[in-house]
């Protein structure tokens, strides 16, 4: 493996085990010049190029970004199969605070970042992620053209949250239609923990929908966007309140992954989970363990699409309308996965995993 400029790194081998997804490719990419240090991970080009969007987070360790960005990865190849796209999945993540890279430094990483996509020539296709926004998408497009979730006024569509929120309530209705037999909020309580750029578009919608929302973030300003506005919304002190919070019906992980693990579980009170954040489960077995406690667990990678199903329209000209219709249909595909959980007798987040490599099992054998 080699970073950009063709010389040598560390191969990080040691996380190549086949536990990891069989990933295609993974690129270490440096620029000595402009700090960039970043990882690209390809898990699967089966059903098209792979897409996923680029997180620009200070990681503890190279390590710990190469692990994240080939979990991330290997979540997009399941959340693009099941969101019916002609795409596989990658990941890419910068290593660094993104608050420490402000102007012309900032534009400077991105355009070297940029030319460490367009390297790849159209095997991977990058959008946002944590830490990046439109804006940096402009930049990254100026080198690769192989970018989506770029602004409007560069021929894109603009913020992918609002889609992505949307499909997370399509899966927060079925997951009620199941359980309760009526797919509507109203007069539930929901909890949702990370209130940022995905996750105060699904308060809007809980609300308009009749639901009793308690939010919670570790951002103070975040929490203030809308208490301001809906002072009728309560707010727990930090996750762990708002996980044990007496009534909850639905909780609603929005911030980064392992929200449900080994500590958290035991002590939810929901029946449902339904959030928007990547990779929910801490590690293999907790699917198992939430169905235990009877907690329906609606997976995440499929009720998460509507971000990464707006990005791929604006590949081929993006329209709105045509792209809410294809997130509406999250709510028949949560359904149609509980159905075979049920029939399977296994977790959802299992059944979910069998309907992906289904998919991309017969893709790669044309």
């Amino acid at each position: 493996m080699t970073d950009v400029t063709g010389e040598p790194v560390d191969a990080l081998h040691t996380l190549f085990h086949s536990d990891q997804g069989g990933h295609e490719q993974v690129v270490l990419c440096q620029d000595r010049a402009s700090g960039l240090k970043a990882v690209i991970a390809i898990h699967s080009t089966a059903l098209g190029p792979a897409l996923g969007g680029t997180r620009f987070y200070p990681y503890a360790s190279e390590q710990a970004a190469v692990a994240d960005a080939l979990n991330l990865a290997r979540g997009m190849s399941y959340k693009n199969a099941l969101a019916g796209l002609d795409h596989g999945g990658g990941k890419a993540v910068i290593i660094g605070d993104p608050e420490a890279f402000e102007g012309d430094r900032r534009t400077e990483l991105l355009l070297a970042y940029g030319r460490a996509v367009a390297s790849l020539g159209g095997r991977y296709v990058t959008a946002c992620d944590v830490g990046t926004y439109v804006a940096d998408m402009d930049v990254v497009a100026r080198e690769c053209r192989w970018t989506t979730g770029r602004s409007p006024e560069n021929g894109g569509a603009g913020d992918s949250s609002v889609l992505t929120a949307f499909g997370v309530f399509q899966g927060m209705r079925a997951s009620a239609q199941h359980l309760w037999g009526d797919p509507t909020l109203r007069g539930r309580k929901v909890g949702v923990a990370g209130v940022g750029k995905v996750g105060h578009h699904l308060v809007e919608h809980l609300l308009a929908d009749g639901a009793e929302v308690t939010i919670t973030d570790v951002r103070e300003e975040s929490v203030r966007r809308i208490t301001e506005k809906h002072p009728g919304v309560a707010v727990a002190s930090d996750t762990e309140a708002l996980i044990r919070t007496e009534g909850l019906d639905i909780y609603a992980p929005c911030a980064l992954g392992g929200a449900l693990n080994d500590d958290t579980v035991p002590v939810l009170t929901a029946s449902v989970v339904c959030g928007a954040a990547n990779n929910q489960l801490a590690h293999p077995g907790v699917e198992k363990d939430l169905a235990d406690r009877s907690i329906l667990y609606a997976p995440d990678y499929v009720v998460n699409a509507g971000g990464v199903i707006q990005v791929a329209d604006e590949l081929h000209g993006f329209d709105f309308d045509r792209c809410r219709g294809k997130a509406a249909k999250i709510f028949d595909t949560t359904l149609a996965i509980f159905a075979r959980a049920k029939s399977d007798g296994i977790p959802p987040a299992a059944a979910a995993d069998r309907i992906a490599e289904q998919r991309m099992a017969d893709a790669a054998r044309r």
